[in-house]
């Protein structure tokens, strides 16, 4: 049976988000790992018998899609802060993508930033399409509702309240946002579209 294991990241002092706020975050993140975990093993108990099951079994399988994509989206959120800000490099191929789907980077920010501070919970993608090979950018809910199918996850802003309570309140997670893009390591977010592109 599969099993996963929490990622460890190293993520060091952060521009305008505290360590309490990270630390109290990566514990919801080990809870998505945690719960992961908990719904396979729950899911093969109950395949013992499907047909008295058959309901509980559709809602562990539900439950699972938000568990697991809650962990592999926060996987891409703590990368993207792991191992220093360091400037998006503007003649890679990333660089280069953004400018020729977004018009110019300062574009695509703008999108991204907007997209993020849209009312309620959610998250703010960038997402590389494959089938169409251009970059797009979209809201998603709930962690199972609003995923792109057949695209990769590029770059992930975490907009539940969860991401920025302990430093700002809710009237104030716009400063939250910008706190978020200056600790970027794009680095981390440009070999995420290269690995897409392989």
């Amino acid at each position: 049976m599969t099993k996963f294991e929490e990622q460890k990241f190293n993520i060091g002092e952060l521009k305008g988000i505290s360590a309490k706020n990270i630390e109290e975050h990566l514990k919801l993140y080990a809870g998505y790992v945690k719960n992961v975990n908990g719904v396979i093993e729950k899911i093969a108990e109950l395949s013992l018998d499907t047909e008295k099951n058959m309901y509980v079994l559709g809602e562990m399988s539900r439950r699972f899609s938000f568990e697991y994509n809650g962990m592999r989206n926060h996987e891409v959120y703590f990368n993207s802060l792991s191992g220093g800000a360091k400037n998006l490099n503007e003649g890679s191929d990333l660089a280069k993508s953004l400018t020729e789907n977004f018009g110019t980077l300062e574009s695509f920010l703008t999108n991204l930033k907007t997209l993020a501070l849209t009312r309620g919970i959610g998250w703010a993608v960038l997402w590389y399409d494959k089938k169409n090979n251009h970059l797009l950018s979209s809201s998603v809910d709930e962690q199972h509702l609003g995923q792109l199918n057949g695209c990769d996850m590029i770059l992930a802003i975490d907009m539940w309240e969860h991401a920025f309570v302990y430093d700002y309140p809710t009237s104030q997670k716009k400063d939250y946002v910008n706190a978020f893009f200056e600790n970027l390591n794009w680095e981390v977010i440009e070999n995420n579209f290269k690995k897409a592109l392989a």
